[in-house]
């Protein structure tokens, strides 16, 4: 019996870590990607960064450490997903490379696949997008340790794929996270 492979395809987990500023887009593109997806058939959870920080991550603050914690805790849910056979697709900023770089170390152990599309829009296009109104309260003076603005973030020097999300639409980024997962033979 021979297997089509478009059904092995669909069945094929991974995870797709979108990393960025604060309003860079990532969210946006992983729910248009995610629909996409889904439309083709694929199982595809979205763990969005803001939903597992009140129901996994709850009591972690923003210092290094705990953004660590977090960052750790949901690698660990996307590789548990990715490898049974599900399209994980994570907007979360993981301002640091090491804890990027650990997430990617247990996708590999495991051999599951990670990919990274870094989500590169200027601070000044986030801030001006401001979805959540955090660059206002940081310009304001009511918060502190702001990513990418008085707290670190440090770029991936070697993302599978960069998005400028400033030069193109939603559309179009999410086509081109569709077009890496098609080319490494998951869409």
């Amino acid at each position: 019996m021979t297997t089509n492979p478009q059904e092995t395809d669909v069945t094929s987990g991974a995870t797709v870590w979108l990393t960025g500023l604060p309003s860079a887009g990532k969210t946006t593109i992983a729910y248009e990607l995610a629909g996409r997806l889904r439309a083709e058939g694929h199982r595809v959870e979205v763990l969005d960064g803001d939903e597992i920080r009140e129901f996994i991550s709850a009591g972690l603050g923003f210092s290094r450490e705990d953004r660590h914690t977090n960052v750790q805790r949901i690698g660990f849910v996307a590789e548990l997903l990715a490898r049974n056979g599900v399209k994980v697709l994570v907007p979360v900023i993981a301002p640091y490379a090491d804890s990027r770089d650990a997430v990617r170390k247990r996708h590999e152990a495991n051999g599951t696949t990670y990919l990274e599309v870094h989500v590169a829009t200027p601070v000044e296009v986030c801030s001006v997008r401001d979805v959540k109104g955090l660059y206002a309260k940081q310009a304001a003076g009511e918060l502190s340790g702001l990513t990418g603005v008085d707290d670190p973030y440090e770029e991936p020097e070697a993302p599978d794929l960069r998005i400028e999300s400033q030069n193109q639409t939603v559309q179009e980024s999410a086509a081109s996270v569709h077009a890496l997962l098609t080319e490494r033979g998951l869409a």
